[in-house]
């Protein structure tokens, strides 16, 4: 009876939790920039606290000049990775012809040395492979560049960076009078937290692209590969989507290996560095430069990649981790959704620790209590 009575308390709950689901995804166009602009605020605002304090600014000359400098900045970044990307796709033609050599020598020994029909591998002499690579190739570059963007909308993101920064103190009165139950001390408390962790993560991130980028350079140089530079730190630029960034930032290397090398090893090589550079990048670069500032589990990250990718598509990787830090602040500090915060943080050394050992110890101690006796 009394299992009843709780499920159907639990109703409401569920109803109401796919209720948020559902308006966070038909509101995407409105929150996605709000919290990206968040996000390029704490970046921001070191910036602008120099301007205001050092240089003596008013807060709005401040603030004007603090986002016309990073903006500057950023589209300038942007500017030198569209015009890499230019020149390659200008190549393009020649990319293809090779790689369309490249796929018909492939097909020819797979069909010479297993004997397979050229129908079950869907290769025939009336299959034109330039033809489909050219009809999707400027689609393809237009999704991987839209990947490495950092935000959605470059009139919004702006003007609600602006509002964030200039009435900052007015916002942070109506978090006192929103939580107005809890002390302006404890409210002032979690706000730092959450600037705290937010600054951390975008430092460490700066950090971990730069030295990626050098590592990434440094591989394709030696293995010859054009343009070494630019597709190390665009790769390296692409970690702010963790996990499938490098990935796509792998793809056009290993392409130009491809298609201006004699021998397709090239192409192996990028995949085979970029992979050695991940996996020392997630395993000793990443743990060492961010610490346990961003104390969130790997399990709980990829949860957290997953659903945001569902929710709001690659822009929603982008901030996953962020917005997850985020969260756990809040519920450690809620008693009532503490079991949440302790399940998202990093687990203690004794919840991983192999019971075999202490069986094995108190094994021994009774066998060697019964040969006593």
């Amino acid at each position: 009876m009394n299992s009843t009575k709780d499920a159907i308390r639990t109703i409401p709950n569920v109803i109401n939790f796919i209720g948020v689901i559902l308006i966070l995804y038909v509101l995407k166009p409105l929150i996605m920039p709000l919290l990206l602009a968040a996000i390029f605020g704490v970046m921001i605002f070191p910036v602008q606290k120099f301007f205001e304090r050092k240089l003596k600014f008013n807060r709005l000359f401040a603030t004007i000049c603090s986002i016309v400098i990073v903006f500057s900045l950023t589209i300038a970044l942007i500017f030198i990775i569209a015009s890499q990307l230019q020149i390659f796709m200008d190549n393009g033609d020649s990319y293809i012809n090779k790689i369309t050599e490249v796929y018909t020598k492939l097909m020819a020994v797979l069909v010479e040395s297993f004997n397979i029909n050229t129908r079950t591998l869907s290769f025939s002499d009336d299959m034109n492979l330039g033809e489909l690579l050219r009809g999707n190739f400027d689609k393809v570059f237009t999704f991987i560049f839209e990947s490495g963007t950092l935000f959605t909308d470059l009139v919004l993101i702006p003007i609600y960076l602006f509002f964030f920064l200039y009435y900052r103190r007015f916002l942070r009165n109506f978090a006192y009078r929103l939580f107005n139950k809890q002390s302006k001390s404890f409210v002032n408390m979690i706000i730092k937290r959450i600037y705290n962790i937010q600054q951390s993560y975008l430092l460490g991130l700066t950090k971990v692209i730069i030295i990626v980028g050098i590592l990434n350079s440094i591989g394709l140089l030696i293995l010859g590969i054009e343009n070494a530079l630019f597709f190390g730190f665009f790769a390296a630029i692409l970690l702010v989507i963790p996990y499938v960034g490098v990935l796509i930032g792998s793809l056009l290397p290993a392409l130009v290996a491809l298609a201006t090398k004699d021998s397709y090893w090239y192409a192996f090589g990028v995949i085979a560095v970029f992979g050695i550079i991940q996996f020392i990048e997630g395993y000793f670069i990443t743990p060492k430069v961010t610490g346990s500032n961003v104390s969130i589990n790997s399990f709980v990250a990829i949860v957290a990649l997953i659903a945001f990718a569902m929710l709001w598509g690659i822009s929603g990787m982008v901030v996953a981790l962020p917005v997850t830090a985020s969260l756990k602040i809040i519920f450690d500090n809620s008693p009532k959704y503490s079991a949440y915060g302790f399940l998202i943080g990093e687990p203690e050394d004794q919840f991983l620790r192999s019971k075999a050992r202490a069986r094995l110890k108190n094994w021994k101690f009774r066998r060697k209590l019964n040969s006593r006796n």
